[in-house]
C-alpha cells in the first residue's frame, strides 16, 4: 500500500474533524442565539461535501487495508462524530503504519 492512500485519510479525518466542529458552534449560534443562519447553510454544505470525500478516502484506505467490514463502518461513521474523528485517525495510523513498512520502497519501472 501507498503512503499516500494513508495521507489522503489523515488529511481528510482532520478536516472533516475540523469542520465538524465548526458546524457544531455555527449550530448553536443559529438555534440557541438565532442568529449567523446564513453561515450554518455555508458551513453544513461545505462539511457535507468534504464527508463525502472523507468517505470515499477512508474507503480505499480501508480496502487496501483489508479490514472488516465491522471496522470500516466504525471508521466511516466516525466522521459523524464530534472529535471521534481525532481518535480513530490516530489509532487508524498506528494499525496502518505497519503495512506501508513491510511493502517496503516501490520498484519503479521504465
Amino acid at each position: 500500500m501507498k503512503r499516500s492512500v494513508l495521507t489522503r485519510y489523515r488529511v481528510m479525518a482532520y478536516v472533516t474533524a475540523v469542520m465538524l466542529m465548526i458546524l457544531c458552534v455555527c449550530m448553536v449560534f443559529k438555534y440557541g442565539f438565532d442568529t449567523g443562519e446564513g453561515l450554518t447553510l455555508v458551513v453544513s454544505q461545505l462539511h457535507g461535501v468534504l464527508f463525502i470525500i472523507y468517505l470515499v478516502f477512508a474507503f480505499d484506505l480501508g480496502s487496501k487495508a483489508k479490514w472488516p467490514v465491522g471496522k470500516l463502518l466504525w471508521v466511516l461513521i466516525s466522521g459523524t462524530i464530534p472529535t471521534a474523528a481525532f481518535f480513530v485517525e490516530r489509532k487508524v495510523v498506528r494499525e496502518v503504519e505497519p503495512l506501508i513498512a513491510e511493502a517496503g520502497p516501490q520498484a519503479v519501472k521504465v
